[in-house]
């Protein structure tokens, strides 16, 4: 009878560049020099553009060695299953192994090299530095301590890799284990194309059609909806005195997790109300909550096309049209900082609602998203990426001032309460000595960093919404993987949901109110603005606002054309809930005397001299307005 081949186990990744596994987990034969160390072998590594430091592309080796190896110690017993293997990252240098062993161990110090009944396995590597190519083994190797040794390569032997791996029960743990508890979320904890993403959505629109309404806020290049699930107790229409909030994912298209975990969110938002859940219900009822999980679908279709493990570092990353969705936005930073500079902002341009400057071009998903933002009252939102765990607060622009100090945001101090919010809830985001992705933490262990002193970009979304809309946004990065491996998004979901929960509730800090006037008409595109700050805010066109703020005591001032302003004192305090601030604004004659100034052609008008003295009174239609004398004209 012929022999049934099965086929190989497959298991998922041990976890190198995700950092699961740890550095005192490598270890190498040699090294060329402190930047290409053994911890540089994780797979999708990048370098940084300083030769100067640690943080090479790869692990190299050192090249007047005769044996090469490269060392994994899983830390237990492990079915080892297979090899991802990718060339050095590198602007110029084009290095990559093409040949290699694998050996094991379970002490480290005898090791057996793979091998069928009659010669050892050779693997083939790759053949460019950045496409990651696997080797599955015919059958899973149990041991602890796996070695890869590089036989041949193209330029410096230079590498970078991922083990699969499936982890072995302890027997030690083995009656704990099966007697401990664990809660789980009743959720779909799985990566989804873009016909999967479309039916789940609308199974959760099904499942809560009170508190949802799925709808598109456009198309992409290629003719996809950009989908985004709205949840709120009255789906469908702003209500007066409710904040917005967006949680947006999938700028780039290859930074899956966040796309999965905006799915989820809806997923458990729905079942929790369902099901009585008081936080879930007080945040559904008291918010409109947009949820966008993928705003880059046609560059997220070239990354699903490859998988978890196998795409580039930059597959998908663009849109169709070349676009970094991200950072292609209107630059009004520099429309603002010249006016600045110039000494004209506030009088003569505003320093919110900065216009966007005629002719700048801009793409498909951009201009879709502009014109979202433009037309909902957010009030604060947050954009999921990868490839680093942190959360960037704006400016994300880097320019100096005058006096030579980098530029900073009027509101830092709340924007580092935000980015706070989510970090210290986060399972792992602040854990002390984990280091970063690709460099030491930037963060210093708070895992959190103004973005224009790490990687500053001009044309973010984040300054856009700041200075162009109300809304407060940043940038929350999820970690190492970009695009982690199925089995792995229910540990993600748990370490980022009460963060995502947390940051959420943020958009119900500071003071709300409604501005109208003395006979009850609403206010729309009043100016709300607090002493000191030097960034206002405007009302919604039900003319209720929203301004975050920390705790404390404000004098805040609302401005509307055609009516007086009001200033009055708001006390933000340390509970829950924002502060109520409402204005009834009084009409003044500016109306009036504009309309006057409109018949005289806006020219200085010439008046009789009622007094002696330097204050005339202005005879007729401006009875009562009292002006000080200049030669007998006034320039109103």
């Amino acid at each position: 009878m012929p022999r049934v081949v099965k086929d190989p186990k497959v298991c998922p990744p041990l976890g190198l560049e995700s950092h699961r596994v740890a550095a005192d987990q490598i270890l190498a034969s040699s090294t060329s020099s402190h930047r290409y160390s053994p911890q540089r072998v994780r797979l999708n590594m990048q370098a940084s553009g300083n030769e100067d430091d640690l943080n090479g592309g790869a692990w190299c080796a050192n090249p007047e060695e005769k044996e090469h190896w490269i060392e994994l110690d899983a830390h237990s017993l492990t079915e080892f299953t297979g090899v991802i293997t990718q060339g050095r990252d590198d602007p110029l240098e084009n290095d990559y192994i093409t040949s290699y062993y694998v050996a094991f161990s379970n002490d480290s110090r005898e090791w057996v090299l793979l091998h069928d009944d009659y010669s050892e396995w050779m693997f083939f590597g790759n053949s460019d530095k950045q496409t990651p190519v696997t080797s599955q083994f015919v059958e899973p190797v149990v041991a602890r301590y796996m070695r890869l040794l590089p036989q041949s390569w193209n330029g410096s032997l230079c590498m970078r890799m991922e083990v699969m791996g499936c982890p072995l029960p302890d027997p030690a743990n083995l009656y704990q284990s099966q007697n401990e508890v664990f809660h789980r979320d009743d959720l779909d904890y799985s990566h989804h194309s873009y016909q999967d993403m479309e039916k789940l959505m609308k199974s959760v629109a099904d499942e809560c059609p009170d508190i949802t309404n799925l709808y598109s806020l456009g198309k992409s290049s290629k003719g996809l909806e950009m989908y985004v699930m709205e949840m709120s107790d009255q789906p469908g229409k702003h209500e007066t005195g409710e904040p917005e909030f967006r949680y947006t994912a999938g700028f780039h298209g290859n930074e899956a997790l966040g796309r999965e975990l905006v799915l989820m969110l809806m997923q458990y938002l729905c079942k929790e109300y369902k099901d009585g859940n008081p936080r879930v219900r007080r945040l559904v009822d008291g918010t409109r909550i947009h949820l966008a999980p993928s705003l880059n679908p046609d560059g997220h279709v070239k990354a699903f096309e490859k998988g978890s493990e196998l795409g580039t570092w930059l597959l998908g990353h663009w849109t169709e049209e070349g676009h970094d969705i991200f950072q292609s936005f209107p630059d009004l930073n520099t429309v603002l900082w010249d006016a600045e500079d110039k000494g004209i902002v506030p009088k003569l341009m505003p320093n919110h609602h900065v216009a966007i400057p005629e002719g700048f071009l801009i793409g498909v998903e951009t201009r879709a998203i502009i014109s979202w933002m433009e037309n909902h009252p957010f009030v604060l939102g947050a954009n999921l990426q990868g490839g680093e765990r942190l959360v960037t607060y704006p400016f994300d622009m880097y320019r100096l001032t005058k006096e030579d100090e980098i530029r900073t945001i009027e509101d830092q101090s709340l924007f580092r309460w935000l980015a706070i919010s989510y970090a210290s809830t986060h399972r792992t985001m602040t854990q002390v000595g984990q280091g970063g992705c690709h460099s030491e933490d930037p963060t210093g262990g708070l895992g959190i960093i103004n973005r224009a002193k790490w990687k500053p970009v001009p044309g973010s979304m984040n300054d856009f919404s700041y200075l162009h809309t109300n809304c407060f946004e940043l940038s929350i990065f999820l970690g190492c993987d970009k695009f982690p491996h199925q089995s792995e998004l229910l540990r993600e979901w748990e370490n980022n949901k009460e963060a995502l929960l947390t940051f959420l509730e943020q958009v119900h800090r500071g003071i709300r109110g409604i501005v109208m006037d003395k006979e009850g008409n609403l206010l729309s595109n009043a100016t709300v603005s607090v002493e000191g700050v030097n960034h206002d805010v405007r009302t919604a066109e039900s003319g209720d606002y929203w301004r975050l703020l920390n705790p404390g005591e404000y004098r805040v001032t609302a401005r509307a054309e055609g009516y007086s302003p009001l200033t009055k004192t708001c006390v933000v305090g340390f509970d829950p809930g924002a502060t109520l601030c409402s204005f009834n604004l009084t009409k003044s004659n500016w109306d009036r005397i504009k309309a006057i100034m409109a018949l005289h052609g806006n020219k200085p008008i010439r008046l009789r001299t009622l007094l002696r003295g330097n204050f005339h009174q202005l005879e007729g239609p401006l009875t009562k307005i009292f002006l000080h004398s200049r030669g007998g004209r006034y320039a109103l």
